[in-house]
């Protein structure tokens, strides 16, 4: 009973925040709504005893992907003061197909017929995973390293400054 009000306060948690994503007039608000998004996303993985998937989320997505978003909205000048001229063109067709879609989601909830599934024993996945990353995809794991070693140093490669020293001779 307390997992399922858990899950529900997650649930709203998730909605609500991806409906500021989706309709927030300031970007900045925006990005830190996502940051509530991807929390409850956290969390619903957590419930699942799904620990490495929550942990990896939260850290690449939480922890990298949104902070990158956050400092580059946070440094891109003038970004607060941009006006859209055209917001209002899409709001009819838009409404219509999210009212379908929200009736679709309530008929079917509504009226399917849910089973409960038996009660499972949760074990701690993260060892397995790890096990599985030194022993049986070891070579894999270290070539996904090496390829994003590459694309690491081709990215500076590409993005360091041009000398006009060394490009004339």
């Amino acid at each position: 009973m307390v997992a399922q009000a858990i899950f529900y306060l997650l649930a709203i948690l998730i909605v609500g925040s991806s409906a500021i994503v989706a309709f927030s007039r300031n970007i900045v608000h925006s990005t830190f709504a996502l940051l509530g998004a991807f929390m409850g996303v956290v969390g619903i993985y957590v419930l699942l005893a799904a620990d490495f998937v929550a942990m990896v989320q939260l850290l690449v997505y939480v922890g990298g992907i949104l902070v990158l978003t956050i400092f580059a909205v946070m440094l891109t000048q003038g970004i607060a003061d941009v006006s859209i001229s055209n917001r209002a063109v899409g709001r009819a067709p838009a409404l219509v197909i999210s009212a379908v879609a929200a009736a679709v989601m309530i008929f079917a909830v509504f009226k399917t017929p849910w089973h409960q599934g038996a009660r499972v024993i949760v074990n701690p996945t993260t060892y397995g995973i790890g096990n599985a990353f030194l022993d049986t995809y070891a070579l894999p794991f270290e070539l996904a390293s090496i390829v994003l070693l590459a694309a690491l140093i081709g990215a500076v490669v590409i993005s360091r400054p041009v000398d006009r020293r060394t490009q004339s001779q």
